[in-house]
């Protein structure tokens, strides 16, 4: 599955860099007075550029985790975008992933956004309970492109490619295309993807061009296990739940072209706005992200921090701050305010 928002080391560690919006944010673990260092070099990067008129946004964990501070610097973009624009966040719960998601971290990450102040417009969807809409979806997507059985696994692909390269995403050369396979239990499902670039306009990082087909190939959209891919379900939830404005963290870019064209492919007529916001990153360069239990939103609230106090370290971690000062989940709007 899909990498999620990084978080960052602060409990014992300050960053020793100067925050902005447009670099990806690193933290190391020198003491460093960043009140002094962030303010020296700050540049406000508020306002932001114009987002839909009363947008209908998601936020959307997926319970394989807890819920850590990489979440709620999504969050806190998601929330306060939304409010300064008037619109509405929904609650997804991405647990498309049987074999990796457990009750237990859905549940915490209820409580934890409860605790945090940050209260959906709409109660919380879970993919689970989406498999018609997957389906229902796939046949329509079979009208205009080919849909295939697939037998080959991640392994049999990297071989074909003559190994995986680091830092290159794997594609897919097409094997089982244009063979007997159906779509039965045990296979993949893959859809044929047209040649072509995709352009959009990412509302932080601009004019971006992506061509599906070239990145990844014809797309996986259900797996050999039987269940239905990140890509498949967002692309489906966001057309099929009206929302015109995704806001996520860079390492999810790489996607925005495919989801834009299966999202064309499946009748959507104009693509939802996307906005693509910074990550936290360790010292070692690495995102941080779940296997940081430290990290988790229920440890730092068992260490005695407050909801306002995490809010805030995570606005000034993405660059929003140019201190990290609290502030409360009402209030997020404030940074992004066009006045």
């Amino acid at each position: 599955m899909r990498g999620r928002y990084g978080s960052s080391r602060w409990l014992s560690g300050r960053p020793a860099v100067a925050f902005d919006v447009h670099q990806v944010v690193r933290v190391s673990k020198e003491e460093t007075s960043p009140a002094r260092d962030a303010a020296a070099s700050f540049r406000p990067v508020n306002p932001l550029p114009s987002f839909p008129a009363r947008p209908t946004t998601r936020f959307a964990p997926s319970p394989t985790g807890v819920l850590h501070l990489g979440h709620v610097v999504n969050a806190v973009w998601t929330w306060g975008i939304a409010r300064a624009t008037g619109g509405r966040v929904l609650l997804r719960i991405e647990d498309h992933d049987r074999s990796r998601c457990r009750p237990e971290f859905d549940a915490a990450i209820l409580r934890d956004l409860a605790w945090l102040g940050l209260e959906a417009d709409a109660g919380s969807a879970r993919q689970s309970d989406r498999q018609d809409r997957y389906a229902a979806a796939l046949a329509r997507l079979g009208r205009v492109t080919t849909v295939y059985g697939c037998a080959c696994s991640r392994k049999m692909i990297a071989t074909a490619a003559g190994g995986p390269i680091e830092g290159e995403e794997l594609r897919y050369p097409g094997t089982c295309r244009g063979t007997s396979l159906g779509l039965v239990a045990g296979l993949g499902v893959r859809a044929a993807l047209p040649d072509g670039a995709i352009t959009f306009h990412d509302l932080r990082l601009g004019a971006i061009r992506q061509d599906p087909a070239l990145q990844c190939g014809d797309l996986l959209l259900r797996d050999q296990p039987g269940s239905w891919t990140y890509q498949w379900c967002v692309t489906v939830d966001d057309l099929e739940d009206g929302v015109d404005l995704v806001i996520r963290g860079e390492d999810l870019l790489e996607s925005t072209g495919r989801q834009i064209l299966l999202g064309r492919m499946l009748g959507r007529t104009a693509p939802a706005a996307f906005l693509h916001h910074p990550l936290i990153h360790g010292d070692d360069g690495r995102k941080l992200g779940k296997r940081e239990r430290s990290e988790g939103v229920e440890a730092l609230r068992a260490a005695g921090l407050a909801p306002e106090a995490v809010l805030g370290r995570a606005a000034w971690l993405s660059g929003l701050l140019p201190v990290a000062e609290p502030i409360r989940a009402d209030d997020l709007a404030r940074l992004f305010d066009r006045r």
